[in-house]
């Protein structure tokens, strides 16, 4: 297992690390197979894996539960663990302590070493604001509940950027980020900027909800005399930059957890192939072509006078149908929170956009096809 530096803090974290997000299931998926499950964490952490990512809503709020199962006979100390604080759920400010003693009492501990405010994006951080949810992270830390404080991130760069330069207190960030995702989100603009500022960046979605995993025809045919299969090379990708502290792979089998130790324990900055870098370029582009929208997210677009943000609808709609299958739910998922005067829905068809779009994208007709879809059930 190779070992990387956890921003400032003096912490090794291994390349690979655990996401408890789609744990092996039963039927629903709230019914985790426990037995399955444990064995998997274990196994990981057996092999050198340090790092275990949950959340208060995972399997309907059993993988928190199940976490403290599987870290019984002494893999607690094996481990950081790092589970989240869920904003939505946050009217006032007494919910921190409801919601974090529940937290506490799932995990079966009094101390959780990583913490993060779960999705923030700019109508959620305004809230957090003015909750301060700040002040109430320092109180948990000082008092011995937390030991590190950071954020997990669904919005736009700009948005980032600016809840990294309210708080100086951030120590590690987690974000969405793989090969087709390098300008969407924070992407790679952002990626940079948080390890500039000292942030340990953590890396969620790295097969973007196992899309990457079973590529489309014409994609996966670059992979027939490649050098590694579609998910090591993805992760290869992510682990060949220096930037990135660990990545999150939400692992639903045994194979899968084996599979991914393998490639953790081949990875490493500059390690990646000339052969790779050019595959994953290629990928790149044999995406971009399946794209029902040719949005390439230059913004130029923007600022819509109503506030539709028009290119993170496109990336959401393109998503959803290039991939499929959990694209299409974290697609129409991340749409729903989105602020409304955000979405589609919000487009007042006055065609100020349109003479700015380098591709000559109709936006106006693509506005109202992009909110039936995405705000579908």
């Amino acid at each position: 297992m190779e070992y990387r530096q956890f921003g400032k803090l003096n912490f090794k974290v291994s390349a690979l690390g655990f996401g408890c997000m789609r744990l092996p299931t039963t039927g629903k998926p709230e019914d985790i197979n426990e037995p399955a499950a444990i064995q998997m964490i274990r196994h990981a952490i057996d092999a050198g894996v340090n790092y275990i990512d949950t959340a208060y809503p995972y399997h309907g709020g059993n993988s928190e539960k199940l976490l403290a199962k599987a870290l019984t006979d002494a893999y607690r100390q094996k481990v950081a663990i790092a589970t989240k604080m869920p904003v939505w759920l946050v009217q006032q400010s007494q919910d921190f302590d409801r919601l974090f003693h529940e937290q506490l009492e799932r995990l079966q501990t009094q101390h959780i070493d990583f913490y993060l405010l779960h999705n923030l994006q700019a109508n959620s951080w305004a809230k957090m604001r003015q909750l301060n949810a700040l002040a109430w992270l320092e109180k948990a830390r000082d008092q011995g509940h937390i030991s590190h404080i950071g954020f997990s991130f669904h919005d736009n760069f700009t948005v980032f950027k600016e809840i990294i330069d309210a708080y100086d207190g951030w120590e590690f960030c987690q974000i969405q980020y793989n090969y087709v995702n390098e300008n969407v989100q924070a992407g790679t603009q952002g990626l940079q900027y948080a390890a500039d500022k000292g942030l340990a960046v953590i890396i969620m979605e790295p097969l973007f909800g196992g899309a990457l995993a079973s590529p489309p025809p014409l994609v996966q045919q670059l992979w027939h005399n490649a050098p590694a299969d579609p998910v090591t090379t993805a992760l290869r990708w992510l682990w060949n930059k220096p930037q990135v502290a660990t990545v999150l792979s939400g692992m639903s089998t045994l194979e899968q957890v084996q599979h991914n130790l393998a490639a953790a324990t081949a990875s490493g900055i500059g390690t990646i192939s000339q052969a790779e870098s050019d595959l994953i370029t290629q990928a790149q582009e044999k995406y971009k072509q399946l794209n029902p929208i040719p949005c390439t997210q230059c913004g130029y677009c923007t600022p819509c006078p109503h506030g539709v943000a028009i290119p993170n609808n496109f990336s959401l709609y393109n998503n959803a149908h290039v991939f499929a299958g959990n694209t299409v739910t974290l697609s129409r998922a991340l749409y729903g929170l989105l602020p409304p005067s955000h979405r589609a829905e919000s487009c007042a068809d006055c065609g100020d956009c349109e003479p700015k779009c380098p591709q000559q994208i109709p936006i106006r007709q693509w506005m109202p096809r992009v909110h039936k879809e995405l705000s579908a059930k």
